[in-house]
């Protein structure tokens, strides 16, 4: 059949062969999946990758994407969404229901909270929060409605690690679901699937991820993980997704699998540099505190000790109160290598301050806390910043 050009170039006969490989995945863009006849059409399902219904559904990148970061975890099932707070959208919508109640630690990511006390509590779920560092205090909380835990290690912003094994016992002991924010430990600190790997099993039922961290790398990609070792929770999860029509583009999937061979190089980098400057301002007089796991005498050391022998490039410091609010703000506009601006595992170092008094009911800390995340810069170079920008805190 001879076609008019116009027709020629949308249905050309022209199939390339197969067999070819190359070093970077091949990436697949797709809304319409084609099928080859109407058996197949009907025959073919999304719940499993056996095979493609649809873009939204799958295709050969999303799932290499999901295959990876289910290993990296440790686990067997992965769910991409479009953050990292779309991951824990995405459990909060599937396990939770009108009188259902979550627990989440008093220290974990802010709009996890801002979720809770906003849509879920709109939706007729309750929550309440609970103090990471005392697992008996958990297990003190859980009642017949608690249906989720929340865990996060090492805690968001003061960064405290707590003692992972036992908090998922005492929810295991009371059927509880377990879900940990495991974006600090990329899948490199610590199997969240496998927390006691010299006893009895025990391990988080879920483990999500902001890949827009570590994974990326380059703070220029929105997205997230939802992993599971469980069958029927991962379904019911996909089912969810599904439902909720979370999608994530190819060219972000690609990006996310082109920085995936460079992430423990990159993240044992933050790490030691991270490490080198809380060495440092543990020993400045301007704070009275330095807030990083893997520092004997910061808040939960000893269980990170246990559990890890790598840490994210976060820490956080807190000043001293003498100094004003405008003092230590002056000390952030003066620096010059660090970048004011969220999020963090890029390879560009930032700093950001927070008001402890509004974040927490009880604030462990008085002064004015910052936060820094140590990016790929020398060392020596941060430590300058740091020192000459110190000079605008004043006395």
């Amino acid at each position: 059949m001879t076609l008019d050009k116009r027709t020629g170039l949308i249905h050309h006969p022209y199939v390339p062969p197969s067999g070819f490989g190359a070093v970077a995945p091949g990436v697949h863009k797709a809304s319409t999946v084609i099928f080859p006849n109407v058996a197949a059409l009907q025959a073919r399902s999304w719940r499993s990758k056996t095979g493609y219904t649809y873009g939204l559904h799958g295709t050969p990148t999303s799932f290499t994407l999901e295959e990876r970061i289910a290993t990296l975890e440790g686990g067997v099932q992965t769910l991409l969404v479009p953050s990292g707070l779309a991951t824990i959208t995405l459990v909060d919508m599937a396990l939770l229901k009108q009188g259902d109640e979550v627990l989440i630690p008093e220290n974990a990511y802010g709009p996890n909270k801002e979720l809770a006390r906003n849509e879920l509590a709109a939706w007729g779920i309750t929550h309440r929060f609970y103090n990471p560092m005392d697992a008996m205090g958990l297990a003190a909380l859980i009642t017949p409605q608690t249906k989720l835990v929340w865990l996060e290690a090492a805690g968001s912003v003061t960064m405290e690690f707590p003692n992972l094994p036992a908090l998922v016992k005492v929810a295991r002991e009371h059927g509880v679901t377990t879900a940990l924010d495991n974006t600090w430990g990329a899948g490199l600190a610590f199997n969240p699937f496998d927390l006691t790997p010299d006893g009895e099993p025990l391990g988080v039922d879920i483990s999500v991820q902001a890949l827009t961290k570590y994974a990326s790398g380059g703070g220029d990609v929105l997205m997230g993980s939802v992993t599971t070792c469980d069958e029927a929770l991962h379904l019911k999860l996909k089912f969810c997704h599904m439902r909720m029509g979370w999608g994530v583009g190819a060219n972000d999937i690609e990006m996310v699998l082109r920085s995936l061979p460079s992430l423990p190089l990159r993240y044992d980098a933050h790490d030691a540099a991270a490490r080198t400057l809380a060495a440092w301002w543990s020993q400045r007089r301007e704070v009275i505190q330095v807030l990083h796991p893997a520092l004997p005498g910061a808040p939960g050391h000893e269980c990170w000790k246990k559990l890890c022998t790598r840490a994210a490039g976060l820490f956080s410091v807190v000043f001293n109160e003498r100094y004003a609010t405008e003092q230590v703000y002056a000390f952030l506009d003066a620096l010059r290598l660090f970048k004011l601006g969220y999020s963090w595992a890029g390879p560009v170092s930032l700093a950001v301050p927070y008001n402890l008094a509004v974040m927490r009911e009880e604030p462990a800390y008085r002064g004015v806390l910052v936060r820094f995340s140590v990016g790929l810069e020398a060392p020596a170079d941060l430590i300058n910043d740091c020192q000459q920008a110190l000079q605008a805190l004043g006395p």
